[in-house]
């Protein structure tokens, strides 16, 4: 093994007479291979790997929807974006939006010869220029939580208009910016209301399984989403019933400007934003995503709470529709999940409900049976003892009823149990 001693060094000595001096042979040589060595170290490739926050941030990018990475310093935002845009073949504007003026996004003042008759132009800056001329690119937008109030106010109409000044932005142009949280942000502020509701928010966490395969030379690969053709009509119906139906049933969630100023600087439900979610929802439906990409896109759209309510409506909009389910209670195929099949069930009971018939309400029996036989008993009692009070005086008791009395009645004593164990258990506090 060499020592220490034979590796020469990169930097040369201060005497004019050695051989390694500033401007000779020596020095040069030494700085190559520096940089042939930095060269290698740059040398990455990429491959298909399945990254649920990468599609989020590709789809939002097909829809051409602004997005706003969060995350801590130093976990690869800006490196993301990076691999992105080359992965796109789009080239890279990037902006540190708090090194800039207001007027650097509004755009300058320019006097002309005559003011007065052809006003004043508001000149852009010379990196939107760059991307009007390319007719394509991604904007990156660093640094937006340490932008200070007066430039997040002029870079509202960039982020909604693509206007900067009386330049337009061609259509082929991406925009998307990245933040740190306050708390670990240099002089940050909390984003302003109306520019945090344009912004499609995505948390940008590291995978430590990505990261040391990328140490190893290998990266993820950023790919637009493929969409099927055929399932475009399909995919923007299933999106507008999903939001319109979810609205209709709850107008509180079409506008609410949440209480806390860190809060407003995050996603939040108003008609914009929930147009933006509409137009993700028909891309991943279009793409095929999976429920975790759709709940990272609709969440950091609306909200936590908001999206939850709508991914829990998407899954209602899958389940059996109950007249079919009471046509055929033999060939019944009940969701396997708990909160689903319990939807299903209650379904099948305000259908007898609406439409009381002897048939209808031997058929839901049926299906209370099956249920019970494939899945937790408790999850029948409530819908079972709601469809016995639909029974009309004439009407037959079913033979179902008398198998499933026996696991209603142990449920509900089971409940009544636990009720008094609470009960005793507060008591003796």
């Amino acid at each position: 093994m060499p020592s220490h001693a034979s590796f020469a060094p990169l930097t040369a000595p201060d005497s004019p007479d050695s051989p390694t001096a500033p401007g000779t042979p020596g020095t040069a040589s030494q700085l190559d291979v520096a940089g042939a060595l930095l060269a290698l170290l740059r040398d990455t490739t990429t491959e298909p790997r399945p990254d649920g926050q990468l599609e989020a941030l590709t789809l939002a990018v097909a829809a051409d929807l602004p997005v706003l990475l969060w995350g801590e310093p130093g976990i690869g935002k800006t490196a993301a974006l990076t691999q992105l845009a080359a992965s796109l073949d789009l080239p890279l504007t990037t902006v540190i939006a708090s090194v800039h003026e207001p007027s650097d996004f509004s755009g300058l003042p320019v006097i002309g010869d005559d003011p007065a008759e052809q006003g004043v132009p508001m000149a852009p800056p010379d990196w939107a220029v760059r991307l009007v001329r390319a007719g394509r690119g991604l904007l990156f937008l660093d640094e937006l939580s340490t932008a200070p109030p007066a430039v997040q106010a002029a870079l509202l109409r960039l982020v909604l208009e693509r206007r900067i000044g009386a330049l337009q932005l061609p259509p082929g142009v991406r925009i998307v910016a990245a933040a740190n949280p306050r708390s670990s942000a240099a002089d940050g502020w909390e984003l302003s209301p109306p520019l945090a509701n344009r912004f499609v928010h995505l948390q940008w966490t590291h995978d430590h399984d990505v990261v040391v395969r990328g140490l190893g030379g290998t990266w993820p690969r950023a790919t637009l989403p493929r969409l099927d053709p055929g399932r475009l009509p399909a995919a923007v119906d299933f999106a507008r019933r999903a939001v319109c139906g979810l609205l209709a049933a709850r107008p509180a969630l079409v506008h609410r400007l949440p209480s806390g100023e860190a809060r407003r600087g995050g996603p939040w439900p108003s008609p914009r934003s929930w147009e933006m979610t509409l137009h993700l929802i028909a891309f991943a439906t279009a793409a095929g995503s999976s429920r975790d990409v759709l709940s990272l896109l609709v969440r950091g759209t609306v909200g936590d709470g908001p999206g939850l309510e709508l991914l829990a409506g998407l899954d209602r909009m899958d389940l059996p529709d109950p007249e079919d389910l009471l046509a055929d209670p033999a060939a019944a195929a009940l969701p396997e999940r708990g909160d689903l099949r319990q939807a299903v069930l209650d379904g099948v009971v305000e259908a007898v409900r609406k439409r009381p018939e002897q048939a209808r309400w031997d058929a839901a029996w049926a299906l209370m049976v099956r249920a019970l036989e494939t899945g937790a008993p408790d999850l029948v009692v409530v819908p079972a003892t709601a469809l016995a009070s639909l029974r009309r005086a004439e009407w037959d008791v079913p033979a179902e009823i008398e198998g499933l009395a026996g696991a209603v009645s142990l449920s509900l004593r089971a409940d009544r149990a636990t009720a008094r164990a609470a009960a005793a258990t507060r008591g003796g506090r």
